[in-house]
């Protein structure tokens, strides 16, 4: 078994803004206390898939030592902001793969609006690319269509959904060497079906593309809704679709419709949990030790991505000099 990380005593704490009161999660209150026992804590090995892409608020964590031993089996892979990398002067050197989130949702609901223009966004996206690596594919600058969303635009689901594609369009013509990956937004079933059409006119055929980002799906994952627009997609030969901001519920009901997913899921859990057994920071909200457990108790109740990963994979694999 490998050796524990080192515990971080200095974790960077995030915080959430402040929800609107129709907000879905306004009311939550959970009534745990305590996620993961100390007899959970199993570190990964060969038997465990790599479609999980693990969210984090730590981009120190694509540098990590400790994850870079997963390389020559299965990697840990980490979905990382635009948002957490843009401020910094020096970038991590990743050991792992990861992808890109563009902050979308953050900057949607703070302004109401994008305030990064596609060219420099693609400048940032080059730098990350150039000086991190490991980069396997990056988001646009979409537009979610969350009602609460679409309140703070004051735009229809169908101008996002346009806004979205050209956008793509944008940051593939600014630089077209980058892993740019095409997302559909919307909210209802014929939505999506909607969006798929505009790509198709634009000459984009999304069943052709490798991975195909589903938006607006992170608040109601585990339902009978998200479910019918992910075998709606599939029906019409979309069938490599990464899930953005699945929970733990909507993993357990979805993940054999997906090809891949990514998560913060256990950031949030463990906000609200006690901090694991030897850990001295009051949460482990930023801890890795908590994340690598949580990505090991949900993986190995996904045995379809362990097959899918194992036999048909068509990411990339890296291997240690």
């Amino acid at each position: 078994m490998p050796t524990a990380p080192p515990v971080i005593t200095d974790p960077q704490h995030w915080h959430a803004v402040k929800l609107p009161n129709d907000h879905p999660h306004r009311k939550y209150r959970p009534r745990y206390r305590t996620l993961i026992t100390e007899d959970q804590l199993i570190w990964p090995d060969e038997d465990i898939g790599s479609t999980l892409y693990l969210g984090t608020h730590m981009p120190h964590w694509l540098a990590e030592p400790q994850l870079r031993g997963f390389l020559a089996r299965q990697p840990v892979r980490l979905f990382v902001s635009h948002r957490r990398l843009a401020p910094r002067r020096t970038l991590p050197r990743a050991v792992v793969p990861w992808a890109l989130d563009s902050g979308a949702y953050s900057e949607l609901y703070l302004y109401g609006e994008w305030r990064t223009d596609a060219g420099d966004y693609a400048a940032a996206v080059r730098r990350y690319y150039d000086e991190i690596g490991l980069l396997e594919f990056a988001c646009p600058q979409d537009w979610m269509c969350e009602p609460w969303i679409l309140r703070r635009t004051g735009l229809t689901v169908e101008e996002h959904q346009l806004r979205t594609v050209e956008n793509y369009l944008n940051l593939q013509y600014a630089d077209p060497d980058l892993p740019w990956v095409p997302v559909l937004q919307g909210w209802t079933r014929d939505d999506y079906l909607r969006g798929v059409e505009i790509y198709a006119n634009y000459g984009f055929d999304l069943s052709l593309h490798p991975v195909v980002g589903l938006g607006s799906m992170c608040r109601r994952h585990n339902t009978a809704e998200a479910l019918r627009i992910i075998e709606a997609l599939r029906e019409i030969g979309i069938t490599r679709l990464h899930g953005f901001g699945f929970k733990t519920r909507g993993l357990e009901k979805a993940h054999h419709l997906l090809v891949s997913a990514d998560s913060l899921a256990w950031s949030y859990s463990a906000r609200r949990a006690d901090a694991l057994p030897g850990c001295t920071h009051r949460s482990c909200a930023n801890c890795l030790r908590y994340a690598l457990a949580w990505r090991q108790r949900i993986l190995r109740r996904m045995p379809e991505w362990h097959q899918m990963t194992l036999l048909d994979s068509t990411l990339p694999q890296y291997q240690v000099a």
